[in-house]
C-alpha cells in the first residue's frame, strides 16, 4: 500500500486531467456508474457492494489504462544484465549493461498503437460481443476488458518482475474516481500549463489546477435537508 501512494496520486492527476478536456468520455464513465452502483438517493455517493460490482465497471477500467500508456506513473524502468545477451531485435547486450526501458515512448509508438495513438480512447481497451457501436446498448456480460501483453503496456512491467500490487492499484483508482466523478465535475483552469516532469514518477511540472462544482443540485440538497430536520428548523 505504501509502495503504491505516490504512483497512484500521479496516475489519478492525469487521468482527471484528461478526462476532464474530454467530455465524452467522463460521460461514458458517468453512464456506466448509473448501470452498475448503487446510489443513496440524493447524496450521489457511490456504494459497492462487492468487488465483482466493482469489477463492472469495465469502461472505467479502460480509461485509467489509456491514461497510464500516455502518462506511466513509472516513465523509465532502467535494467542491467547479468550476462551476455541477445535481444529479439537482434541487438547484443554486454553483461552489466545498463538498459533504460522508456515505458513513456512504448506507449506512444504507432507501429504498436496505431495512428491514433495521440488520441485518449479508452474504446481500445473494450470489446463488445455483439452488434452495434454503442457499448451502453449492451448487457454488462457483453463487455469485456481487451487483455494486452504485459510486454505492451509495460506500465506494470512484465515478466517475473512485474508490479504484485497492480489488482490493487485498479481496485483503489475505480473506486475514487467512482466517489469523485458522481459527485463532483472537474473543470481544468483553462491558462494553466499541464506538462510532465520527466523524472522517477511522472509529476505534473505545476501541478493540476481545477475548479469544482457539486453535482447535486441546489432543490436536491433542500429536499434532503427537510427530510432530515424538523419543518421548524428549516428557513
Amino acid at each position: 500500500m505504501v509502495a503504491g501512494r505516490d504512483t497512484i496520486a500521479v496516475a489519478l492527476s492525469w487521468f482527471f486531467w484528461l478526462v476532464a478536456t474530454n467530455p465524452g468520455v467522463e460521460d461514458k464513465i458517468l453512464e456506466e456508474l448509473d448501470r452498475v452502483v448503487i446510489t443513496q438517493t440524493g447524496e450521489k455517493e457511490v456504494i459497492f457492494s462487492s468487488i465483482e460490482e466493482l469489477n463492472k465497471m469495465v469502461y472505467l477500467h479502460g480509461a485509467i489504462s489509456e491514461t497510464l500508456r500516455l502518462y506511466p506513473s513509472v516513465p523509465y524502468e532502467p535494467k542491467q544484465s547479468l550476462k551476455d545477451d541477445v535481444l529479439p531485435s537482434g541487438h547484443i547486450v554486454g553483461r552489466n549493461t545498463r538498459v533504460l526501458v522508456s515505458i513513456y515512448s512504448m506507449g506512444r509508438m504507432e507501429d504498436v498503437w496505431g495512428k491514433d495513438w495521440m488520441e485518449f480512447r479508452p474504446e481500445r481497451w473494450v470489446a463488445v460481443r455483439s452488434e452495434g457501436n454503442n457499448i451502453f446498448n449492451n448487457d454488462n456480460k457483453k463487455i469485456n476488458i481487451i487483455h494486452v501483453p504485459s510486454y505492451k503496456f509495460a506500465a506494470f512491467m512484465a515478466g517475473p518482475r512485474s508490479c504484485s500490487g497492480r489488482k490493487i492499484a485498479y481496485t483503489q483508482m475505480k473506486t475514487i474516481i467512482s466517489c469523485v466523478l458522481r459527485k463532483y465535475k472537474i473543470d481544468v483552469v483553462g491558462d494553466h500549463p499541464v506538462v510532465p516532469l520527466p523524472s522517477i514518477m511522472m509529476f505534473m511540472r505545476h501541478g493540476l489546477k481545477v475548479r469544482i462544482s457539486s453535482r447535486t443540485p441546489v432543490s436536491t440538497i433542500i429536499n434532503v435537508v427537510n427530510s432530515i430536520l424538523p419543518v421548524d428548523s428549516v428557513e
